[in-house]
């Protein structure tokens, strides 16, 4: 028994070295950061909490069918390695076009009114701390962070390695102006040598300035962390809204009124980019079914929609394509414009194009 505690506690001292030597789990707040976080509505007793219950917690039968369920589905990864289409952005210089680009799961590169944005730039190899866990599918082409120079800002929902990434940001912190993230979040990047003057950390329905853009935190239903804390930062979805486009990033998060509430205060919207993938009815609560991300994007008001949160990382055990074809489906019976362009295609907001299903050249 002895030998059994000692070899437990090593692994357990190693486990927490890893934790305080690694950047890859940031930093939680603490100090003043602390004391200003305890000032939100949103926080309670010492974590963030979203306004209606969400249970996050399967328990053990629910966790066990899931690990079981993982080992035998299909078709979660493509065939082949996923077509794109990679080209150079441009400088707008006040163009009354936005444009976005899409480098698959939930990172997107936005120019508008003459700005630069990178929206939860995860556009590294792993979505886990380790480099051998939860791998990006195979690209025909790799995506090049020698292209993003001169951003002006990076958005950022939520700290979940799926959205923050620890060497994206490493290697591109120096090209970024200013960083807009959740109450909280700022600590992570502050560990990983973000200037804090250049970082602004936003509450629910507190908005920043970035000249002629307006940038509104708005609710979400999730969680967060990266260890073995949970919800010591927050999580947003976004209201990006410009003098000619006005754009609605969902981050992560599950259905609920909010998505009402967000278009009445905000919409109409001339895009919606709404979570659609990595879904389980175990987990339900904090990821939307591809019908209920319709459902939200008719809610805030869009005129258009586009699921992302897939075409990625398989983090749920449904097949590759099932959020596209689930979300398209869904939106041609209800009646929303429906988006779908290739990973790297820099695609105009509101112009109208043909999408491809282009998903089938790599089944």
């Amino acid at each position: 028994m002895f030998i059994v505690l000692f070899i437990v506690g090593i692994g357990a001292l190693g486990i927490a070295a890893f934790m305080n030597y690694s950047p890859q789990f940031g930093a939680n707040p603490t100090g003043e950061k602390l004391v200003k976080i305890s000032q939100s509505e949103h926080y309670q007793g010492d974590q963030f909490v979203n306004e209606v219950e969400t249970s996050m917690d399967m328990g053990p039968a629910k966790m066990w069918e899931t690990s079981q369920a993982y080992m035998t589905a299909n078709y979660t990864d493509p065939a082949l390695p996923l077509p794109v289409k990679f080209a150079k952005t441009r400088s707008l210089n006040e163009d009354t076009a936005a444009f976005l680009t899409w480098y698959g799961h939930s990172a997107f590169l936005l120019e508008m009114e003459g700005k630069k944005i990178l929206i939860d730039p995860m556009l590294g190899d792993a979505a886990a701390p380790v480099s051998f866990f939860s791998k990006r599918y195979a690209y025909q082409q790799a995506i090049d962070l020698e292209d993003l120079k001169n951003i002006d800002a990076v958005l950022i929902s939520h700290d979940h390695y799926d959205h923050l990434d620890y060497p994206t940001i490493d290697k591109i912190k120096g090209e970024v102006g200013h960083f807009y993230v959740p109450l909280g979040l700022g600590s992570h990047l502050e560990r990983w040598g973000v200037s804090p003057e250049n970082i602004t950390e936003l509450d629910w329905w507190e908005s920043a300035q970035l000249d002629q853009i307006e940038l509104t935190a708005a609710p979400a239903r999730h969680f967060s962390g990266r260890g073995f804390t949970r919800n010591k930062t927050f999580w947003n979805s976004y209201v990006i809204k410009g003098k000619h486009q006005n754009i609605y990033f969902s981050g992560d998060g599950g259905y609920a009124e909010h998505f009402k509430e967000i278009g009445e205060k905000y919409g109409p919207f001339d895009l919606a980019l709404v979570e659609c993938g990595q879904y389980n009815k175990n987990w339900a609560e904090i990821h939307m079914m591809p019908e209920e991300s319709v459902q939200a994007a008719i809610d805030i008001q869009a005129r258009e929609m586009m699921p992302i949160h897939w075409g990625a990382f398989r983090l749920a055990l449904h097949d590759w394509t099932d959020p596209v074809l689930r979300s398209k489906a869904a939106a041609v019976e209800k009646g929303i414009g429906f988006v779908s362009p290739y990973i790297g295609q820099r695609f105009q907001v509101g112009a109208s194009e043909v999408w491809s299903d282009w998903w089938v050249e790599a089944e």
